[in-house]
């Protein structure tokens, strides 16, 4: 399958953005909330609201999520590369 081309990967400037790539990457993997939620032993509740950009979900839960879909997160100086 070769719909990552669509995902906005890159810069990232809120956590609708971060929420919206996440659920574009899982979507794009043919995974469920709930298989997601199973294999991070995060909540599907967690899981859905950090999709819809909640700005207070856990920044290490996040990461753990992040892990489990296969995705990380780099910092970079402002208009580096």
């Amino acid at each position: 399958m070769d719909s990552d081309n669509k995902i906005p990967y890159g810069k990232i400037s809120t956590a609708e953005e971060l929420g919206a790539l996440i659920r574009l990457h899982r979507k794009s993997q043919q995974v469920r909330i709930n298989d997601v939620s199973e294999i991070s032993m995060l909540g599907e509740r967690f899981i859905g609201e950090c999709e819809r950009g909640k700005a207070t979900c856990q920044i290490g839960k996040i990461f753990k999520l992040l892990a489990c879909l296969g995705l990380e997160i780099r910092v970079v100086p402002r208009g580096g590369k």
